[in-house]
């Protein structure tokens, strides 16, 4: 009787969702029975149907709204309204670091002042503001505001100096900044603390200017809700950072897909300590009616955070062991980039039930959600009705990481247990499925592939590897520029990363391969944070020698004090790859490792230039 009730409710989500008649929906799924495995079907179905039930509930809901959305022509600010209206003495935002709070009547107020000072000031629908400053409350205050007469945010990380600040605010046409650098032909506003002996000439306090401004709600221009809301810049990892443009469309499904997905409810407290121009955050304000925010914090107060990227959970269990840890009341973790390595021992070491992992770019179309708590997943597709959500892992060459296509011209789609590049199906008059792309028109031609999943279609590239299990669980590889191949292997940096970083105690370590001339492919680098040089590398290689193949074994080593990050905890590796193992070119303490002794020897220019001959051989 259980399984009747389920395929039922099945074929009535599968009705709404595809548009198809009952008469046309069963032989479909008798069909795909019998072409799937019979039995073995049965067993997945068995599994995964309460999963897959929800999910596709919570894919109706959101597209039942987004449609109403679009039909009444809304946009980010009149939803807003729509809260102020049923909660507008609830508390809206927490900031930690001066221990304010503010009410959302009061952040709408905040917003309003915002949008008629732009319009005293000359500013108009479509024009850009670039915000560069640290996490405050106005800062949300101000895109919406921005938001409400169509003037469009421009998020820029705060950590950004020099050329990628600059050319960060000239692609997005800014023409003022909050607050700015010593920029040219723009506007500049400082917003917080003032000092005017450390401005740039020319700058305003935005404070009083904004206490002189009006608090009502200004005109609003014809605006959609397809319009373009703000840009979110891509990390930077490698090359320049690019404008990922968010529409208003875009801001809702994010946060609509966790809000439901996560079965959150509208008492939910979310503690955040992550950059408000990073989208993981940013997506999430919709979501849930009282936010904390904090300045970047200790570790003793970050137990209260629910919020994380992978990389913190890491830092934190490189900690001291406190009673504390699990004295809360958490009862969610919710972020992406997780290893699956430490997964386990982070929820049971902080007490924590709930991992909600996710998976999604700021400008992707194929986000996952891990809504059942599977241990190292970053999400899943439903294997029973797999057309519902349109993506697909599929084959890449293994050295190339090009897209590998069948005789059709068609790509061919991924097995269970076989690794493949996550793609998303475009659509672009459906907001669920459009891709809107970076400000950098060419930069958004390289994301785009065609005939992926038919002839003449288009699709997303997410630039990431990922595996799928039998049951549709998606578990998080690599990522294709991140990998290497070495002695006729492909190597995961991300695999290697984190088993390193757990024999070294949870240090940072970077992995990346090197050109080696007369070498087949590149030779694997790792470069670990040391700066008290406490590393056994006796003891290291021993513990490697268990937990990695020899192909994925580093074979040089570079300790260093630090190394970099972008704001969102992602390490920069462009320039070590660049410096490779050269003695001259790296300042910091070079190994490489001596498979005929099995162990590190120090690496010198004497024997730099033997590796260089052929003499040494690797």
């Amino acid at each position: 009787m259980m399984r009747l009730a389920c395929c039922a409710a099945l074929l009535f989500v599968l009705r709404l969702l595809v548009g198809l008649p009952w008469y046309q929906v069963i032989p479909a799924i008798l069909i795909f029975y019998l072409g799937s495995g019979g039995w073995h079907f049965l067993k997945i179905f068995v599994k995964t149907v309460g999963r897959d039930l929800h999910a596709a509930g919570v894919l109706l809901q959101v597209k039942m709204n987004v449609k109403r959305h679009l039909r009444e022509k809304n946009t980010i600010p009149k939803i807003f309204a729509e809260t102020v209206r049923r909660h507008g003495d609830k508390t809206a935002l927490i900031f930690e670091g001066t221990g304010e709070r503010w009410t959302f009547r009061q952040l709408d107020e905040y917003s309003n002042r915002v949008a008629n000072l732009l319009l005293e000031r000359g500013f108009k629908d479509g024009d850009v503001v670039a915000l560069f400053m640290e996490n405050r409350s106005q800062y949300v205050g101000l895109w919406l505001g921005m938001a409400k007469i169509g003037v469009e945010a421009a998020l820029i990380n705060f950590n950004l100096r020099l050329e990628a600040l600059v050319h960060c605010v000239n692609i997005s046409n800014a023409k003022a900044v909050v607050f700015g650098s010593e920029l040219n032909d723009v506007q500049m506003f400082c917003c917080g603390d003032w000092d005017a002996k450390r401005v740039p000439q020319g700058t305003e306090c935005l404070e009083p200017l904004l206490d002189a401004a009006p608090s009502h709600l200004p005109s609003r221009p014809q605006r959609c809700f397809t319009d373009r809301l703000f840009y979110i810049y891509t990390s930077g990892t490698t090359g320049m950072p690019k404008a990922a443009i968010v529409v208003h469309s875009r801001y809702y499904r994010m946060a609509a897909l966790v809000y439901y997905g996560f079965r959150m409810t509208s008492d939910d407290v979310l503690y955040d300590c992550l950059p408000l121009y990073h989208s993981a955050v940013i997506g999430l304000f919709l979501s849930l009616l009282c936010l904390t925010f904090f300045s970047p914090p200790s570790c003793s107060i970050f137990l209260q955070i629910v919020q994380y990227i992978g990389e913190i959970c890491r830092y934190l269990l490189n900690q001291p062991v406190r009673d504390m840890e699990q004295q809360h009341r958490v009862r969610m973790a919710l972020g992406n980039g997780l290893r699956q390595s430490i997964w386990e021992e982070f929820m049971n070491r902080f007490n924590i039930p709930q991992i909600a992992e996710f998976y999604g770019a700021t400008e992707c179309n194929c986000s996952l959600g891990n809504f059942g708590n599977k241990v190292g997943a970053c999400g899943f597709n439903s294997q029973i009705l797999p057309f519902i959500y349109p993506i697909r892992l599929v084959r890449v060459d293994e050295e190339t990481m090009e897209l590998i296509r069948g005789p059709d011209g068609v790509c061919i789609p991924c097995k269970p247990g076989e690794p493949g590049q996550l793609v998303g199906r475009i659509i672009q008059n459906d907001p669920l499925r459009r891709f809107d792309g970076y400000v950098n028109q060419s930069a958004t031609s390289k994301k785009i592939a065609s005939s992926v999943f038919k002839k003449g279609d288009s699709a997303y590239l997410s630039g990431d590897v990922l595996i799928m299990d039998e049951y549709g669980h998606m578990y998080f590889k690599d990522r294709t520029g991140d990998t290497f191949r070495w002695k006729g292997e492909n190597v995961s940096t991300t695999e290697v990363e984190g088993t390193l970083s757990r024999l070294l105690d949870m240090k940072d370590v970077v992995v990346y391969g090197v050109e080696v001339p007369g070498a087949e492919g590149k030779a694997g680098m790792a470069a670990i944070a040391d700066p008290s040089h406490s590393t056994d590398l006796e003891k290291f290689v021993k513990d490697m020698e268990k937990a990695l193949p020899p192909y994925a074994r580093p074979v040089f080593l570079r300790f260093l004090p630090e190394v970099n990050k972008t704001g969102t905890f992602k390490f920069q590796k462009t320039d070590m790859r660049r410096d490779g193992f050269d003695p001259s070119a790296v300042p910091d303490r070079l190994y490489f490792l001596d498979s005929s002794r099995g162990r590190y020897m120090q690496l010198d220019e004497e024997v730099y230039r033997s590796i260089l001959s052929g003499k040494h051989k690797l």
